[in-house]
């Protein structure tokens, strides 16, 4: 098994909307213009979501994608595994899971963000940390401006 790195940690009021729609993560990642379900009910662990419009490098004319399976859902524990299965990207592995530690108002906490994984040939790990990093930030605002706006 290939070691766990912690891309980050972000504050965050609105738990559950982490947890309420695996296949539209497009809501609130807006580098990421097209996410929707291939297989499977959304939500439910072995769904499988496609991803594309992103990339960790843009090369002329190629748009990078990644399908992603839903391993484990734990409403209760707030956290969430998936695993990419297949991309144009180049990882050869990746394991992600998503937590909301208890804490803050409104029954949010922090976010912790984990992945495992084998980096993209070429490509820094710690650039890699650094951009989820960023993108983690991002969603988490996103999220909270839409549950402020009622729009989630």
């Amino acid at each position: 098994m290939l070691p766990a790195y912690h891309s980050g940690e972000v504050e965050v009021i609105v738990a559950p909307l982490f947890f309420q729609d695996f296949f539209g993560l497009h809501k609130w990642f807006s580098g990421l213009p097209n996410c929707h379900g291939i297989h499977g009910t959304n939500g439910e662990p072995g769904c499988i979501r496609y991803c594309s419009g992103f990339g960790l490098r843009q090369e002329a004319n190629e748009m990078k994608w990644s399908k992603e399976r839903l391993v484990a859902i734990d409403h209760a524990q707030k956290t969430f595994t998936y695993e990419m299965v297949d991309s144009n990207i180049g990882f050869k592995s990746y394991v992600s899971t998503i937590k909301v530690v208890a804490g803050g108002g409104g029954g949010g906490g922090m976010v912790e963000w984990w992945i495992s994984l084998e980096p993209v040939e070429g490509a820094k790990l710690e650039d890699l940390v650094a951009k989820y990093q960023v993108a983690l930030q991002l969603m988490v605002k996103k999220m909270e401006e839409d549950a402020v706006s009622g729009s989630s």
